[in-house]
């Protein structure tokens, strides 16, 4: 009997995007989290203790800005050494041979596969063999499975492959193949990796994506971990993800239709967060707040964001383990302009301008190249805050959207203190 890792898109050092910096964000914490969650796999590694780790690619997360990246990565494999733990590697887009400038020498319990061809190594003492090829450049389109050897007879076959498969939402298509192509390898475990929420694809054969190791972002919502698999007698017994990450993401979405006043909107919001904390497994919370719903409140919280963002940010400091990265305020009215001042008031048709404000195509494709500009313009130590001018065509409707409403409640306001 024998145990392995599999994990996959450990991104070290992987930077801040999308963060809304403030006073008390836990930006170090943040930073950090991609190590700790590395440490914790080896912990687990250690404990168990498993006999080999699978890596399917993306270590890094591009070049290393200094050596520090590197020499945490070697020690962290000098303590699986020590222990007579291996290591099986590949490399992906973001850690192809092309991406990495710096080298350090592995150490010798390591074996990252050739950028070249599809190598297969044993573990004789497990009847194990690992096929498997790293990234020598970062886009790879061809179907790389194609070139991974047949199944070893006698042995538990393996194949470490970093790919997309036939394409993954948020995922560039790399090394596209299907579940097909590598059913027909006879393979009884694929180790894969490139998307970064689990998913098992298959179960004969086994065919999982384990996810990335830490969330880092809003878009990577949820726990993280890295797949423990049991081997007993050339058969798989035992299969189970095992949480490793350090610090969670999420969104909590909060229907308000039914508040009415500040305090049953700020009772809502506490109960929502702590809702959303108890998931976590006393882990820090990274949440984003959407409100929604037809509001009484929808002109207040339009004409004072600010306010309200600072008084939400106040609810998620008292619980102690909760950031709020971001508010949307996604509400709507829950009258009509004609109910709410009458048609017969001066401010009526102003207000109607102001509803219908509508950019065009011609108006946002200027505002998306304005913001490109821009981006272009700041220098290189700033690359984390150029992130944040990267929209989506999606994402530049919403501010339209945000612009449009905020004016509303600003006019709407302006002509109650008349």
């Amino acid at each position: 009997m024998f145990k392995f890792i599999h994990t996959a898109d450990i991104h070290l050092d992987s930077p801040l995007r999308g963060l809304e910096a403030h006073e008390g964000a836990p930006v170090e914490e943040i930073r950090g989290a991609t190590r700790r969650a590395f440490t914790s796999m080896v912990d687990l590694a250690l404990q168990e203790p498993v006999d080999f780790i699978l890596i399917a690619g993306d270590v890094f997360d591009g070049d290393w800005k200094d050596y520090n990246t590197g020499l945490f990565f070697i020690r962290e494999m000098g303590r699986l050494e020590l222990a007579g733990i291996k290591v099986f590697m590949i490399a992906g887009n973001h850690d192809a041979t092309s991406s990495i400038t710096r080298t350090l020498s592995l150490p010798a319990n390591v074996v990252r596969f050739s950028d070249k061809i599809c190598e297969s190594v044993e573990l004789p003492e497990f009847k194990v063999m690992i096929h498997g090829r790293s990234y020598q450049t970062a886009a790879v389109t061809d179907n790389l499975a194609a070139e991974y050897p047949s199944f070893s007879s006698n042995h538990f076959n393996i194949g470490l492959l970093h790919t997309s498969l036939t394409g993954r939402d948020g995922h560039a298509s790399y090394a596209p193949c299907s579940r097909g192509d590598l059913a027909s390898k006879g393979y009884d475990y694929w180790a894969l990796g490139h998307v970064h929420a689990r998913e098992v694809v298959s179960e004969d054969p086994h065919i999982i994506f384990p996810g990335n190791l830490q969330g880092r972002h809003i878009r990577e919502v949820g726990a993280k971990s890295v797949t423990l698999v049991t081997v007993d007698d050339g058969t798989i017994v035992d299969i189970k993800p095992v949480e490793v990450d350090v610090l969670r993401w999420d969104v909590c979405r909060l229907d308000v239709s039914d508040c009415d006043s500040e305090k049953t909107l700020i009772d809502k919001v506490r109960a929502g967060m702590v809702e959303a904390a108890a998931s976590t497994a006393g882990r820090p919370l990274a949440l984003r707040l959407v409100l929604e719903g037809l509001s009484p409140l929808h002109e207040e919280l339009q004409a004072r964001s600010y306010h309200w963002l600072e008084e939400f940010r106040a609810v998620s400091a008292a619980l102690g383990t909760i950031w709020l990265e971001q508010v949307k305020f996604r509400t709507s009215r829950n009258i009509s302009l004609e109910q709410l001042i009458g048609e017969d008031s001066p401010l009526y048709n102003v207000l109607q301008a102001a509803g219908s404000l509508q950019l065009d195509d011609e108006m946002l494709d200027l505002l998306a190249n304005e913001l490109v500009g821009l981006k272009a313009k700041l220098p290189a130590e700033l690359t984390e805050v150029g992130a944040l001018l990267d929209f989506a065509d999606e994402q530049l409707q919403e501010i339209q959207e945000d612009v449009r409403e905020m004016l509303l409640a600003g006019l709407l306001r302006q002509g109650e203190e008349r």
